[in-house]
């Protein structure tokens, strides 16, 4: 094996396996040059499509192998993992760039059904773990690994839970009686995300310490409303002439920006759950504020990515969205500790009425209490949502999405709401099914960091009487039993009021 980095000649190498050599040349482009002349603990690279920075992540890796000092017994040994959000993804990028690099003819057996590539030539024993880990219940899959370092395949889909585990598990293979590990750390790569997104966050306003990031020149520039070549596009010797101007062809211009002028910005990549929203029309300039003397109506949707979603019906039938609150990685107690704070400062003396997935009626297996139960001893008391069917939740939003109030959008959405607003703009979207000859989708949408607080306003918007045509049971001779609607305020002193029906006065 051998691999030039940044015109360093290369060097063939035997593998152990099959006897066999080969020859690879690898020149650094000069983004990627400074990536690999980088000791920082964690690397990203953002960059656009076919830039190279797939090549450059397995490069990485087996060089880190190589540079690992030997062992006791005269070895080097470690230990890596690849990263992606989903199998099927980390099967058609990552896996399949490692192996046309590094295939088992010449480094080493890779084991399809485990997913581990156990690779020996030269005085090298390495092992690569390729795992699939798209939210944060899956570090769980993390717990139990000894790594040396971790590469991870398009870091935007991933939530920051995820990294900040792998950072835990890296350095700690080999062990130190065996030496150490030479080198340890993460390296990422991605397209560009959003501006909300953890990525940006850290490589544009936090920058700290102990982390890099470097960025490539996209393939195409922006000039007055068109895109043309950039000149300072890398890795155009190793595609097609003219590939950036042919990709780029029929593409929104905020696909465009993204994935081929390497800029930070939202795509919708599937279909859009709310297709009735359009964002110039349904979101002001300005945050919204309350109405004087109008009930707030929290919705919430539960697990270890918490949202709710802040909300106001006026007397018209208008909605506004005031306010978000979403988590990530978080309990039931601290995230009602925080709604709690919020609605007590910033709305604090509106009457709030709560209500929450259904689910969290089930009770946990640590200590028997429900998620309703935790928030009414916070001082929060919810009730669940008439349903968490996705049908019924879409409907309830897109009814006012679809009408006027006196000529007036029957839904605004503050800025406030940004993740809601990313939501309902496409983030929450039916995904795309790999099927010949026509455009298919699932017939519900993937989970992701835009979808709880969603499903928290639809549960909002259920819980008053949104969609409750579609809810309503048939009649049925006989009385009916009735039962009191309550609702409760939360003053600057955060204190629960007594419960009192809705009706009664305060």
């Amino acid at each position: 094996m051998a691999a030039s980095k940044a015109g360093r000649p290369a060097r063939s190498g035997r593998s152990g396996a099959s006897g066999k050599t080969r020859l690879l040349k690898y020149v650094a482009l000069p983004t990627l040059a400074r990536f690999h002349a980088s000791d920082a603990f964690a690397r990203g690279v953002m960059g656009p499509v076919g830039s190279g920075k797939s090549t450059a992540m397995c490069v990485e890796l087996m060089q880190r192998a190589r540079a690992q000092a030997p062992g006791p017994d005269g070895v080097r040994r470690t230990r890596f993992a690849v990263i992606r959000n989903t199998v099927r993804s980390l099967q058609d990028t990552a896996l399949k760039t490692w192996l046309d690099w590094f295939g088992s003819t010449y480094f080493g057996h890779y084991q399809k059904t485990e997913m581990v590539h156990r690779m020996r030539f030269e005085d090298v024993e390495a092992e690569v773990l390729f795992r699939a880990l798209d939210s944060p219940a899956d570090v769980k899959k993390l717990l139990s690994l000894e790594l040396t370092g971790a590469w991870v395949n398009e870091a935007r889909e991933l939530p920051r839970a995820v990294i900040d585990a792998l950072a835990d598990r890296v350095g700690r293979f080999p062990s130190r009686r065996e030496g150490g590990a030479t080198w340890a750390g993460l390296i990422l790569d991605t397209n560009p995300p959003d501006t909300d997104h953890w990525w940006y966050r850290l490589a544009e306003l936090e920058r700290p310490a102990g982390w890099a990031f470097f960025r490539q020149p996209g393939g195409l520039l922006e000039q007055g409303g068109t895109f043309v070549p950039n000149p300072a596009a890398e890795n155009l010797g190793n595609l097609p002439a003219g590939y950036y101007e042919r990709a780029a062809a029929g593409r929104s211009p905020d696909h465009v920006r993204v994935y081929h002028c390497a800029q930070y910005g939202f795509v919708c990549d599937g279909r859009p759950v709310f297709p009735e929203y359009v964002d110039a029309v349904h979101c002001p300039a300005a945050p919204l504020d309350p109405a004087p003397g109008v009930p707030l109506v929290v919705g919430l949707d539960f697990g270890l990515t918490p949202a709710a979603l802040i909300a106001q019906r006026l007397p018209g039938g208008r909605w506004l969205w005031l306010d978000e609150l979403v988590a990530e990685d978080m309990g039931v107690a601290r995230f009602g500790r925080l709604l709690r704070d919020l609605l007590a400062g910033r709305y604090g003396g509106f009457e709030v009425e709560v209500w929450g997935d259904p689910a969290g009626a089930a009770r946990s297996q640590t200590d028997e209490k429900t998620a309703f139960q935790v928030l009414d001893a916070l001082g929060v008391p919810a009730r669940p949502a008439p349903s968490n069917d996705f049908t019924l939740r879409r409907e309830a939003i897109a009814a006012p999405l679809s009408r006027l109030v006196d000529g007036k959008p029957g839904l605004l959405v503050s800025p406030r709401c940004n993740t809601a607003r990313r939501g309902l703009a496409g983030g929450y979207g039916l995904r795309r099914l790999a099927v010949a000859g026509t455009e298919r989708f699932a017939d519900k949408p993937d989970k992701n960091r835009f979808s709880h607080v969603i499903d928290a306003g639809g549960y909002a918007l259920l819980g008053a009487g949104e969609g409750r045509a579609l809810t309503r049971p048939r009649p049925r001779s006989g009385p009916r039993q009735t039962r009191a609607d309550y609702a409760f305020r939360l003053g600057p002193e955060q204190k629960k009021d007594p419960l009192r029906p809705r009706d009664e006065p305060a």
